[in-house]
């Protein structure tokens, strides 16, 4: 498995109660499925998560599917929830 960091920001950051924590896994879907499991009596997050975007090293992940997301040693996922304002 590869090791990485998970990032998050605004209403993730409040729902994860943190800023940033370790991951391991070699996809997008693997991560985020490991943070599900990590956080799954939150739903707060979980409700976050759905609606979010992502960053993978600085990359949009865009509408790709998340499993197909490869990820490498030190990777860096961002969350992005929706932000108000303009």
């Amino acid at each position: 498995m590869l090791n990485g960091t998970i990032r998050y920001w605004a209403a993730a950051k409040e729902a994860a109660g943190t800023a940033e924590e370790p991951v391991t896994g070699a996809t997008l879907a693997e991560v985020l499925e490991q943070v599900r499991a990590a956080h799954g009596g939150d739903d707060r997050l979980l409700r976050v998560l759905e609606r979010s975007s992502f960053l993978v090293d600085e990359y949009p992940v865009g509408t790709r599917p998340h499993d197909q997301v490869q990820l490498r040693e030190g990777s860096v996922i961002e969350v992005l929830p929706p932000f108000a304002g303009g």
